[in-house]
This record gives structure tokens, C-alpha cells and sequence, in this order.
């Protein structure tokens, strides 16, 4: 392939006396040329401004349409007028061996219009041409001898495989810098590369630390049902996330130990044991970061990756027989590439109406009440503050009378001080005095409502508030042997403040910091995502800590990776602002372990005291 490149330029310089030659008028028009192929280049790229459809008129023989288009070398490439070509009459035909072949256009300049040279010398010839016509020529290829490759690359997006197999492979991509408080797309890019007749399955829970869905989580799932693709072919599908205005200079998003799985027909396929994109966050615009973007790329990497001259039209699948062949189809989706030019933008706009409704893209964050140990609130009086949730003490198999058990450690959601905490015994009730199928919680004795013909379960309970962390345990012992896994109490904390805690009521009153997840599970080496939820408080830049050293690691947006030594360990996590707004997360980390009859990873067996 020749070489692109149409500079340095260079112009005539005239002056008084000057005699020019046929190569002084020759280097005119070269600067005038160039310099407009130059410029058709840069502003509108390669591609094809109008017309060029391609329509099979029989079984050999196709339509090629009047149009417009612009090479990589920024030429004109003028298809006057509509003709109709046989197939096996197209320079490369006889070079085909593929059953698909890709039909493109080319410049072409002809000398034409032959003359006398009238001050010919000896050596020189007698007839010249006096025109240069520029015009087309349209050739085949093998489609799979193309590079489909085009392009260059570029640092504007990061992208990080999730799965792969023979068949599938599995991205997710998104900007490698994000803009603080704009929305961002994410992308899970789904790519066939081989021939087989499989369908996928994937799935996923991805944790965005400083991305909030419309809904107001920072969680997404991500993933696909039961896809087929042909060899080549991409399935993308969007997911769109709000960046928090934090003061993070970057981010990571993970997937969910456990949540990531692919199958292709029920058979398991390999997925990233520990799967991360990493982001950086910026106070800039998106039009800023775009254009920081685009405008580094140089002249040099323009010309390396560009494809070449030629331009394709369309994709046409033949059928061929011993002696002939016949044209099964053409295909020009996703073969033809579009220049967009400032005289379409009206009309593009006025079509594009029709497709997109102008709708803001940022819904309302809405603060979402969830079951479980998420505290709730209301105010109960000018000096008061009232909690509740739900929590849920394990027994085991083995449980037998007199046996303690323990509920893990418990953020009530009001802040360090004085609260009083009370738990009841819930149920679901089949008293039909009571109502059937109804859930009751017993605060006392449960041995009072013996009327029940329900069997209840017998324990004495106690509470232990941990005034400075903002959290309380429950213990609760068996006072006689039940059948029951899991013991469901509901907890009712209640705060008065009193002394110093009078001042601080005033701003800090009926506002607390939860976390979705208190307590998690999880490997040595794997990473968590600690989220936070604010409760009756606009959302507010908070701070990790762990509370003790060898504990793992905690980023500054949340993400915990926990170290290689097993254990429970202890983040506190708190308004940066305001420090009185606490709360703690656990992390239990066990080391896995393989199934010797599965081959499996399994969880190592350990218990919570």
C-alpha cells in the first residue's frame, strides 16, 4: 500500500521574472490537493457520505448505486451513476476461495484526452495526455483473508475479561476516567469465536463503590439468558451508573465472590477468580475528557491505523457449483462505515426524534426501606430516637438445653450514647384466635402464650450494648431442646440522649449510617464492597478504617480484601464530617478448601463465638 501521508506542504513562491516549467504547475495543483485531501481526512474521516447500496438484480449479477465517499487517504471517490456489473466480470474474482466475498471501492485516476505535444524533443513522446480523470474501481476479496482489526489503540476505555471458553468470551468495559456526579455507561460485551452451535449463559453481581444505580444501590447484575451467536458476531448490553461526588481520585469495581457463573448448555465454563476494573474519578467534564482524549492522538498513530484506501460496500455469500456460481445474499450491515457530514445533521436529527424520547437519564435517588437488620426510624418526641430490625441467631443441629448462642455484632443506627435495646421471639403464628399464618413477636416469657397450639421456642435472652460503637449482642440460652436451625428475634433500640449528647442531638438528631452487608463471609484474598446507606441524612462522603492491624486492607471507596491468616475482623466506617455518625462492618474469612468427591472449593467449617 502506498504511503498516506500528503505533507509537509509546499507552495510556489513567485517572483518578478520567474519561468515556469510543467513541474512548477504540477507542484500548484499538488498543494491544493493535498492540502483538501488532508483537511477531508482529518475532519471527516473514512467512510461513505451517500448512496453505494449494492441489491442483487439474478443470480449473478448486482447493482451497485450512484454515491459519495471518502478514502483513507482523504480522496474523493465518485460513483457517477448506477451500474450493473456481472459478478465474475469484478477484478479479483477469479482469486476467491472463500464462500463469502467483500465487495469495495477504490480511487482511481486515468490519463485521458491524447494530444499532440507540440515542443516535443527528440527523446520525448509525440502524443501526451492532456486530462487526469479521477474516478472508481470496484474489486472482491475473501472476507476471511480481511483484518477486521481496524484502527488504533486507545486509552480511552478499559476493558477486563470476566469469562472465556473455545466459544465465548465474556468484557466488560467502560471510560478508563470517569467525571464526579455525570452518569457513565458500562458495557458487557459478549464475543463468538468459534463456529459451534452453543448457547451462553451468564450472570453476575458487579459492587460499584462510587456508582449508583437509578434506584439508588451500588450493585448491578449483570449478565445474559440463553444466547446464541454466529462466529463473529457481538452482543453488547448497557448498564448505566451515576458516579457519587466523592473525594476518591480513583475506584474499582468488583464481582461478588461466588456470583460470577457462565455455562454453555449447562456445562460450567471458566470465569476470573477475582475480577476488577479499575477507574480513575475526575472534577472534569465529559466533553473535556473527550476532547483531552481525542486530541492526543497524533499524526503518526492517525496513519498507522488507518485501514486502506479501499472502501468497503458490502458483503456478498456465494454458492458455487462445478462450472458456476450464485449469489445467495448480500449483507451491508456492519460492513459500511458512514461519514457524518454537517449537511445531514438536520435531517439525522429529525429521524433520530423517533427513537429517542428526551428524558432525563438521572432518576431521583429514593431512599429504599429494606427487611433485615437495616434500622428504621421515627421520632418518637423531642428527645428521643427509635430503631428497629430483625436479626437472626444460629443454633446449629446439635442444640440441646442450656446451650448459649450468640448474635453477631449489630449496628442499631443511633450513633454511640446511651440506647436501651429490647428483643422479642418472632414467629409465624397458626393460632387461629391470633389469625392464621400471621407473624407475631413475643417480647417476655413465651411459656405466657402456652394456649398456642404452636410449640414455641423456650430461651432466656440478654442484650449487650456497646455504647462507644454505636452496636449491640444478643445471647440467647435454650431452656429446653428445640427442633429449630435458626432462632428470629426482633430488636427495638431506643435512645436518650442526655449531657454532652443534648448538643449534639440538635445536629446529629434521627441521622445515622447503616451497612447493607454487616457481616460477610468470604476467602482469604477476595474483596467485599462495604456499602453504606443513609438513614433520614443526605448521602455524605464517609471514611473506612480497620480497627486493627493484619486486618486486610480497606480502599477509600469501601472495597475490602481480606488478608491470608483466618479470622473475624472489624471495620468502623463513619461520616467524614461528622465522626459521631458511625457504624462497624465484620468480616469472617475462612480458607478454602477442595472437595475431594466434587473437586469443588468449599468453605472451611468454623464457628462465630
Amino acid at each position: 500500500m502506498s504511503s498516506n501521508q500528503l505533507y509537509p506542504f509546499e507552495r510556489n513562491r513567485y517572483y518578478p521574472g520567474k519561468m515556469l516549467t510543467s513541474a512548477d504547475f504540477q507542484a500548484e495543483q499538488n498543494y491544493h490537493i493535498n492540502k483538501g485531501r488532508f483537511l477531508n481526512g482529518l475532519m471527516y474521516g473514512q467512510g461513505i457520505i451517500c448512496g453505494m447500496g449494492v441489491f442483487s438484480l439474478d443470480d449473478q449479477s448486482i447493482l451497485i448505486e450512484s454515491g459519495a465517499a471518502i478514502d483513507g487517504s482523504g480522496r474523493d471517490v465518485i460513483i457517477d451513476a448506477s451500474a450493473v456489473k456481472k459478478l465474475s466480470a469484478i477484478e479479483g474474482f477469479d482469486s476467491l476461495t472463500g464462500e463469502v466475498a467483500r465487495l469495495k471501492v477504490r480511487f482511481k485516476e486515468q490519463d485521458v484526452h491524447s494530444v499532440y505535444s507540440v515542443n516535443h524533443k527528440e527523446d520525448d513522446k509525440e502524443y501526451e495526455y492532456n486530462r487526469i480523470s479521477e474516478g472508481y474501481e470496484l474489486f472482491l476479496a475473501d472476507k476471511s483473508e480481511l483484518d477486521e482489526d481496524l484502527g488504533f489503540e486507545t486509552e480511552f476505555l478499559t476493558r477486563e475479561t470476566i469469562f472465556s471458553s473455545d466459544n465465548y468470551v465474556g468484557e466488560l468495559m467502560m471510560p478508563a476516567i470517569v467525571c464526579k456526579g455525570r452518569t457513565v455507561r458500562m458495557v458487557l460485551e459478549i464475543r463468538k469465536i468459534s463456529d459451534a452451535d452453543v448457547r451462553l449463559t451468564c450472570r453476575g453481581i458487579l459492587e460499584t463503590p462510587v456508582f449508583v444505580t437509578a434506584e439508588g444501590e451500588h450493585e448491578i447484575e449483570i449478565g445474559a439468558e440463553d444466547v446464541s451467536l454466529k462466529a463473529g458476531s457481538v452482543l453488547r448490553k448497557e448498564y448505566w451508573v451515576k458516579v457519587e461526588d466523592t473525594p476518591a481520585i480513583e475506584s474499582e469495581l468488583i464481582l461478588r465472590s461466588g456470583t460470577a457463573a457462565a455455562f454453555e448448555d449447562e456445562t460450567a465454563i471458566n470465569t476470573v477468580p477475582h475480577f476488577a476494573i479499575r477507574v480513575k474519578l475526575s472534577e472534569a467534564a465529559p466533553l473535556e475528557l473527550v476532547s483531552r482524549e481525542i486530541g492526543k492522538t497524533n499524526l503518526e498513530m492517525m496513519e498507522a491505523g488507518l485501514p486502506d484506501d479501499s472502501i468497503p460496500l458490502a458483503d456478498i455469500k456465494l454458492v458455487r457449483t462445478s462450472n458456476s456460481y450464485i449469489i445467495e445474499s448480500i449483507t451491508e450491515e456492519n460492513v459500511k462505515h458512514y461519514v457524518m457530514t454537517p449537511s445531514q445533521e438536520l435531517i439525522r436529527n429529525d429521524y433520530l426524534s423517533y427513537y429517542v424520547k428526551p428524558v432525563e437519564l438521572e432518576k431521583k435517588q429514593q431512599i429504599v426501606e429494606r427487611a433485615g437488620s437495616e434500622p428504621r426510624h421515627r421520632q418518637g418526641g423531642d428527645f428521643s430516637n427509635i430503631a428497629t430490625g430483625t436479626l437472626e441467631i444460629p443454633l446449629g443441629r446439635n442444640a440441646r438445653e442450656g446451650d448459649i448462642r450468640y448474635s453477631g455484632e449489630i449496628a442499631h443506627g443511633l450513633g454511640s450514647g446511651n440506647v436501651y435495646v429490647d428483643i422479642g421471639y418472632s414467629f409465624l403464628s397458626d393460632d387461629p384466635g391470633m389469625g392464621a399464618n400471621q407473624k407475631s413477636t413475643i417480647y417476655g416469657n413465651p411459656d405466657l402464650f402456652s394456649y398456642s397450639s404452636q410449640k414455641l421456642a423456650d430461651v432466656e435472652t440478654a442484650v449487650k450494648v456497646l455504647n462507644e460503637k454505636g452496636s449491640f449482642v444478643v445471647a440467647a440460652r435454650l431452656l429446653r431442646s428445640v427442633e429449630y436451625l435458626v432462632l428470629t428475634f426482633r430488636w427495638v433500640a431506643i435512645r436518650f440522649p442526655s449531657g454532652d449528647d443534648m448538643e449534639l442531638t440538635e445536629d446529629y438528631y434521627d441521622k445515622s449510617i447503616s451497612v447493607d452487608t454487616p457481616t460477610v463471609i468470604m476467602g482469604t484474598k477476595e474483596s467485599h464492597f462495604f456499602g453504606v446507606r443513609f438513614n433520614n441524612m443526605k448521602a455524605a462522603s464517609v471514611t473506612y478504617e480497620l480497627t486493627a492491624p493484619g486486618s486486610g486492607e480497606i480502599s477509600s471507596d469501601g472495597i475490602y480484601t481480606a488478608p491470608t491468616k483466618e479470622g473475624v475482623y472489624e471495620i468502623r466506617i463513619y461520616c467524614t464530617d461528622m465522626p459521631v455518625i458511625c457504624t462497624y462492618a465484620y468480616a469472617i474469612v475462612r480458607k478454602k478448601m477442595i472437595d475431594d468427591k466434587t473437586g469443588e472449593e468449599v468453605s472451611g467449617e468454623g464457628t462465630a463465638g
